[in-house]
């Protein structure tokens, strides 16, 4: 089960899985609440996709309204997917982000062991987490993709870390075929961030950091937001608009939308921003732009610290201060050859420590061992 049906980080993993499992052993069948890129590719991988409404927790429904339909929808996933479940004689639930509900009642109904991926870090819902807590560590494994999101359940057996892996071979596209595919000027160097437009994600922090002393006057310096907002939330994507407007940056700060291919977004930069203000449990957008030999500033918090080390294949600063971002590129932007040593060594690292045949194996593996409990 999965929350959602496009092709970002959580959504490359869950085709990884899909696709990549052992099919002597095991063999998928996809739920997702509703049809795209996603669904799209799984079809086409031969995987068999059932699309129909699941409960999922957002930012935009955290209110007693918004909750009370997620519980509705969460007991319509409990009868329909745990029937669904005895019907087909499916083994076990494999949800794959800890914001998908009706997995654990399924499971429930059908007598059958639950995986619940543990994607995320609930900072800022400490209101909501204890009850929620409660209710993850219902589930017979929590695998977390990284020490950060373990430590959200302190020393619970069942919650191990399991890294993400490099659900797509990530390269970087010819340099000037990717700026005039992305219109981003030839000669000018090329901050990127790629992701969810969101409210913590830190495209604002990016853009705060061009407009910083270190780099205001950089003209030769540009930004490209390469992502879109969730559906509904399109209101952050205004005020990085209107943020870029009020400090004088708008013909510097570029949006280049959601990128299919973003091996062109990999090409067309020189360093990759990864600033999320806030702890990010293990961002694919770091992973691949790092495994493509890209340049990474990133936020010294949340997975990322596992995944890049501050100096040797990547540059760590603190979250939320766009003066220190400022201070990082700046060093960068006149140093191609420290850009490319970062880069190179990143990609030698992710691949020997983030392949996608290791995270299958341990998630078959894990499969293996709850079915023959």
């Amino acid at each position: 089960m999965h929350s959602s049906a496009g092709r970002y980080g959580a959504d490359r993993q869950l085709h990884a899985i899909a696709t990549g499992l052992d099919p002597d052993r095991y063999r998928a069948l996809v739920a997702l609440p509703e049809d795209g890129e996603l669904s799209e590719d799984l079809r086409a991988a031969g995987i068999e996709v059932l699309v129909r409404p699941l409960a999922v927790l957002r930012r935009s429904i955290m209110s007693p309204a918004g909750l009370s339909r997620v519980v509705a929808a969460w007991a319509a996933d409990a009868g329909g997917l745990g029937r669904l479940a005895r019907a087909r004689g499916v083994a076990l639930v494999h949800t794959n982000t800890s914001v998908t509900l009706g997995g654990s009642a399924a499971a429930r109904v059908a007598s059958i062991p639950h995986v619940w991926h543990v994607r995320e870090i609930y900072t800022g819902f400490d209101r909501w987490w204890p009850a929620y807590r409660r209710l993850l560590t219902t589930a017979d494994a929590l695998p977390c993709v990284s020490r950060a999101t373990r430590d959200q359940f302190g020393g619970l057996g069942r919650a191990t870390v399991l890294h993400d892996g490099l659900a797509v071979v990530p390269r970087r596209a010819d340099r000037a075929a990717s700026r005039a595919a992305l219109g981003l000027p030839p000669d000018a160097t090329v901050l990127a961030v790629l992701g969810r437009v969101s409210g913590w994600k830190g495209q604002d922090v990016a853009v705060r950091a061009l407009g910083d002393a270190a780099l205001r006057d950089r003209s030769d310096v540009v930004l490209a937001i390469a992502g879109d907002p969730w559906r509904g939330e399109e209101r952050h994507l205004r005020e990085v608009h209107e943020l870029a407007a009020g400090l004088g940056l708008r013909d510097r700060v570029r949006h280049v939308g959601f990128q299919d291919d973003v091996d062109v977004v990999y090409g067309a930069a020189d360093v990759v921003l990864v600033p999320s203000k806030q702890p990010d449990p293990f961002p694919n957008a770091a992973l691949e732009a790092a495994g493509a030999g890209c340049c990474v500033v990133a936020s010294d918090h949340g997975g990322l610290p596992e995944m890049l080390a501050d100096g040797r294949t990547a540059v760590l600063v603190p979250p939320d201060d766009p003066a220190a971002l400022a201070a990082a590129v700046a060093g960068l932007v006149d140093d191609p050859a420290r850009r490319e040593r970062l880069g190179a060594a990143a990609a030698a690292d992710i691949a020997e420590r983030f392949s996608t045949a290791r995270m299958l194996e341990r998630i078959q593996a894990l499969y293996d061992v709850l079915l023959s409990a």
